[in-house]
């Protein structure tokens, strides 16, 4: 049995854990940073990564002491190595860096992505290879045929913003604070769906990608007006974005006939509305749906310390000098796309 202390540090949560190969979570320390970030409505690169660097050596040493093991005992360090905010990633990947030098231990370099990709594995033992996954978060909006550890096809991505990205513009859009996420799911509860008449971009289109730039765009555009309470606009705009998820991942379940389940994972994977929609979808087809508990959606180490313990049982390892990445695409041979699709 392996055990793997895993750093995160891609935006604006700063965390530690110390997972063990049987998926054993020893410990989990994570530090917030919403705050600082509050009053620009968004997360502010700078004062992220002073953040990462000032918060990450405490964090370290409580989840050592948490799980009651030194770091002698651990068998690998894994931090992410992006994609994510440049000067946030290379804070976390550093201190990996250090920490496998001073203790002779080996350096797994994680991607964020895959970190999320694989983390329903961690709480659930029979979700076997190959499985089809919605990843969807503040910065990504993708299908991914996962196929195995480092084996990713992409079925769809986005061409312009993520569905996250435009949860987060629509919270400030209409005054509900940061993060944008949580606050337009607790307004929507009060409000009507149909209240407000938004696009669903893409539906039903040949093309397998995603947009939502144009939603938002729309959501502006209604939030300007004065015609409608906010609350109303949140639910309209929620009910699009799950339509849209639904629709595109429909479609990939067309052409993923070998998928053993139906995953969802990535910070907006935590909204209970995109959870349900996407559970009764699995159900249309006969297929398993898997998603992790919601603390595990969000940014967190627990997930890049397990994505850590299945490279290393693979044994893949990295090298000392390995880069820091803003960009890191999972499926490196995807065929580019129009928009903002080409940096996916």
């Amino acid at each position: 049995m392996a055990l793997i202390l895993g750093i995160e540090s891609s935006c604006d949560e700063t965390a530690v854990a110390l997972v063990s190969s049987d998926r054993t979570i020893l410990s989990h320390q994570l530090a917030g940073q919403e705050a600082a970030h509050a009053p620009y409505g968004g997360v502010v690169p700078e004062i992220a990564a002073r953040a990462h660097a000032d918060a990450l050596p405490p964090l370290i040493e409580a989840a050592l002491a948490d799980a009651g093991v030194a770091l002698r005992d651990v068998d690998a360090i894994a931090a992410t190595a992006g994609p994510g905010l440049i000067g946030g990633v290379m804070v976390g990947l550093v201190t990996g860096k250090a920490l496998a030098l001073a203790a002779g231990k080996p350096l797994v370099a994680v991607n964020h992505l895959e970190g999320h990709a694989l983390s329903p594995r961690l709480v659930d033992a029979d979700l076997a290879f190959p499985y089809l996954l919605l990843l969807v978060s503040g910065g990504h909006c993708q299908l991914l045929l996962v196929k195995g550890v480092g084996s990713y096809a992409r079925l769809a991505t986005t061409i312009d913003d993520a569905a996250g990205e435009a949860f987060d513009k629509t919270a400030k859009l209409l005054g509900l604070g940061f993060p944008g996420g949580p606050a337009v799911e607790r307004a929507a509860a009060s409000g009507d769906a149909r209240a407000v008449p938004l696009p669903r971009p893409l539906l039903g289109s040949a093309e397998p990608h995603f947009s939502f730039a144009g939603l938002k765009s729309a959501v502006a555009r209604a939030a300007d007006s004065g015609q409608y309470r906010a609350e109303d606009i949140a639910a309209s705009f929620s009910q699009a974005v799950i339509d849209c998820l639904i629709d595109r991942t429909r479609r990939a379940l067309a052409q993923a006939g070998e998928a053993t389940a139906l995953v969802v994972a990535g910070g907006v994977a935590a909204n209970r509305g995109v959870r349900a929609a996407l559970e009764q979808l699995a159900g249309e087809h006969g297929m398993r749906f898997v998603a992790p508990p919601l603390w595990l959606c969000t940014d967190n180490a627990a997930m890049i310390a397990w994505a850590g313990a299945e490279r290393f049982a693979a044994g893949l390892t990295d090298p000392l000098d390995v880069a820091a990445r803003p960009r890191w695409p999972l499926d490196p041979l995807a065929e580019p796309v129009r928009g903002a699709g080409v940096k996916a």
